[in-house]
């Protein structure tokens, strides 16, 4: 009988290509791939480990799979990912549960690992990060309609209160034939919807082609028959190019959709954070966006309670928040990760005012979000469909406004039935704080 494995992806969706990876090669060797680690002889997660919520969850994920195999339901675990990269042979002492403690580096190896694991013997290995698999056949997880094709790994910036750069090591980027193979591959099999992403996309290509390439990969992108939707996130600001910018406003392929994370506006917090730009240049970009890519979304991300953060700094990033209006925002509070400048920065701002802070940004997002999607009543749109809400008995999707996994919905009726995947066109009959209600008026 089959060995039955359970895969335990946490983090980002980076990561979750790294798991689709190690599943295609465990079920090429063999062991049986079970969704419910309950139901597994062995689980392997998939760590992130980037900041102190990241490392908790992995940790509660691991003491949870512990207790089942105390309870004897599971007999291996083995622990992979950013957390045990970034910690390594102490993690392998937290853990003593744990059959396997391994690195990034490790992954390509998870059959191997897998078979010494259940030959009785307990693995502890971290391989060079640089042998992290760049490219590999996957097990699409996601829906099969969608699936995010990773085009770098690592990153170079070395953002003060980022580990990422230690834990994956320096930005090199997936040649662009290969980028292009996969994604040829993924729509032969159905997928319609791609969503590129690496830590700095905008950046993809510099490395091994001494110029940024992303204008370039989206447009042969669009090339591929089966493709419907191509979506972007992580661009950093520094890095938005007219080049890049032309290329989303006339490809209809490409959702008018950027994320573009700034993390602050203040220029000397940005500066202490070795991050560009201040509240001048960021304004005048988000306005040169939009006059490129009329009704273009705009999505970001913020940090409050960074060292030094006063209240007048904060205030004016609530005001910039205002004046800017993004569609799509989250905001954090700061984490101090041990490793990384801003650890050791004077005037560390306590956990409670710097959450409390995030709080106040995101209560004043969901003010705009609601004007916002008011804006959308009566409108027609596209949307792809997700599933079936049997308790609301409605269907629910997203339409281009929105990315998986981090963005809002659409629930919406439809008189005839509908599969996972179709794009079908609704109407906007009424609105929630961050979704939207519809009906189908086409298919």
């Amino acid at each position: 009988m089959a060995i039955k494995v359970g895969m335990v992806s946490l983090g980002c969706s980076k990561n979750l290509v790294d798991s689709e990876r190690m599943l295609f090669k465990l079920k090429k060797h063999g062991y049986k791939l079970v969704t419910e680690p309950g139901l597994a002889d062995a689980a392997v997660v998939n760590t992130c480990g980037f900041i102190k919520s990241a490392k908790e969850e992995a940790i509660e994920t691991i003491l949870e799979l512990a207790k089942l195999k105390e309870e004897g339901t599971l007999k291996k675990i083995i622990i992979t990912g950013c957390l045990t990269e970034r910690y390594r042979e102490e993690a392998a002492e937290l853990f003593p549960e744990a059959d396997a403690v391994v690195g990034i580096g490790n992954t390509k190896d998870i059959v191997d690992i897998l078979d010494h694991v259940f030959a009785g013997e307990r693995v502890v290995d971290f391989a060079p990060k640089l042998d992290a698999e760049l490219t590999g056949e996957r097990i699409i997880s996601t829906l099969p309609f969608f699936t995010y094709l990773k085009v770098a790994e690592g990153c170079s910036n070395c953002c003060t209160y980022c580990a990422i750069p230690m834990i994956r090591g320096k930005f090199r980027s997936v040649p662009m034939e290969d980028v292009l193979s996969e994604a040829r591959h993924l729509a032969e099999n159905g997928v319609s919807e791609i969503v590129v992403v690496a830590q700095d996309t905008a950046l993809y290509g510099s490395d091994l082609y001494g110029e940024p390439k992303l204008a370039e990969l989206l447009t042969e992108l669009c090339k591929i028959d089966g493709l419907k939707w191509i979506r972007t996130l992580y661009c950093y600001p520094e890095r938005i190019t007219d080049e890049l910018l032309d290329v989303i406003a006339r490809e209809d392929k490409i959702v008018k959709y950027l994320e573009i994370p700034i993390q602050h506006c203040d220029g000397d917090i940005l500066s202490r954070m070795n991050r560009w730009g201040d509240e001048e240049k960021l304004e005048a970009l988000f306005a040169r966006i939009r006059e490129k890519i009329p009704g273009v979304i705009l999505r970001t991300t913020l940090i409050t309670g960074f060292p030094g953060e006063t209240e007048e700094q904060f205030n004016n990033l609530a005001e910039f928040v205002k004046r800017v209006r993004f569609d799509r925002l989250g905001c954090f509070p700061y984490s101090r990760e041990e490793g990384t400048k801003a650890f050791d920065m004077p005037d560390q701002i306590d956990e409670e005012t710097a959450a409390h802070r995030a709080d106040i940004i995101m209560e004043q997002q969901m003010l705009i979000s609601c004007e916002n999607n008011e804006k959308l009543l009566d409108r027609e749109l596209t949307a792809v469909v997700e599933g079936f809400d049997k308790f609301g008995e409605c269907y629910f999707g997203r339409t281009p406004l929105d990315a998986p996994d981090i963005d809002g919905k659409v629930f919406f009726s439809s008189d005839k039935p509908l599969e996972i995947g179709d794009f079908v066109t609704i109407r906007i009959t009424d609105t929630l704080d961050y979704d939207l209600i519809g009906e189908v008026i086409s298919k």
